[in-house]
């Protein structure tokens, strides 16, 4: 049969691994049993017959995600049967999965946000101590991405990717797309960056610019911030993984909670579109209806 036939090219020749064959053989057990089920041949399928496959498939719960590997184990499947000559039309061509729905993003409750900010890090040496409190006030403070924290300078330079201007209580960062945009840095973050770059001197490098350095006096890395946000997190005793962008997410979400202006949200984020932005609308919705559900009395359920 043409479909063991493939098979067998994915093993012998493609060299899929094990599970991924599996998959494989999955798809295309389906898309063999659909085309019996609708009485047409594998040769004869038609876009309107693999449509129609996606509709029962989607029926029996699939996820988006699981649609779109089935669509993609049966288009891989055509294609190679074209090239041998089995059949002239790809059915598959044009047929896309249902888009899945936009996971929103997660970010932390405000007193979670304030304990992390607020945890005295567990660290040895004190300087580190202070290196990470400074990170966690910026990035929830003034909502940068963990890449922009990271190109931080100690102060501008014509290779600079931003820097922290203290007395002016703002910092100048080069977000996607090199745009440059400037973002205010709170009385917290002001104080604890004072208090890191006292130790900074005798940690970092001669020559090197970094406001956040690690042990070694070079510049961190993504990775790094990452590594110190999580054990920070276990800490504060959060119930939750926290990495970077979560603390973006948060900086969004409760400045919009408390201002609901979206438009200042997008600036000081960098997002292009407003679209970008108007997801934190959801989660702020999110907030505002379980304040309803818990304290409306005709959101009480009898």
């Amino acid at each position: 049969m043409v479909v063991e036939t493939y098979l067998t090219h994915l093993r012998a020749e493609r060299h899929l691994a094990p599970r991924t064959l599996a998959l494989y053989a999955d798809a295309l057990r389906r898309l063999v049993e659909g085309a019996q089920g609708l009485g047409v041949a594998l040769a004869s399928l038609q876009p309107h017959h693999v449509r129609a496959l996606m509709a029962q498939a989607h029926g029996t719960g699939l996820s988006p995600r699981s649609l779109a590997l089935l669509l993609s184990a049966w288009r891989g499947f055509y294609r190679w049967w074209g090239r041998q000559g089995g059949v002239a039309l790809n059915p598959v061509d044009g047929v896309r999965p249902p888009k899945a729905p936009k996971p929103l993003p997660k970010a932390l409750a405000v007193d979670q946000a304030v304990a992390l900010a607020e945890q005295a890090p567990a660290a040895d040496d004190p300087a580190l101590a202070a290196r990470d409190h400074a990170i966690v006030e910026l990035l929830y403070g003034s909502g940068l991405r963990v890449g922009e924290l990271v190109g931080l300078d100690v102060q501008p330079g014509a290779a600079s990717a931003g820097w922290v201007d203290l007395a002016g209580a703002e910092a100048q960062v080069r977000g996607k797309g090199a745009k440059w945009r400037s973002v205010p840095v709170g009385g917290p973050a002001r104080q604890a960056l004072a208090a890191w770059l006292a130790w900074r001197a005798g940690i970092a490098r001669p020559e090197e610019p970094a406001l956040f350095v690690s042990q070694r006096g070079t510049r961190l890395s993504d990775s790094q911030v990452r590594s110190r946000l999580k054990s920070l997190a276990l800490q504060a005793g959060l119930p939750t993984q926290v990495h970077p962008h979560m603390l973006r997410h948060s900086f969004a979400s409760h400045l919009l909670q408390s201002s609901g202006d979206l438009r200042a949200v997008q600036e000081l984020l960098g997002h292009a579109d407003i679209r970008t932005t108007q997801v934190y609308t959801r989660l702020d919705f999110q907030h505002l209806a379980k304040v309803y559900d818990a304290a409306h009395p005709r959101a009480r359920k009898r």
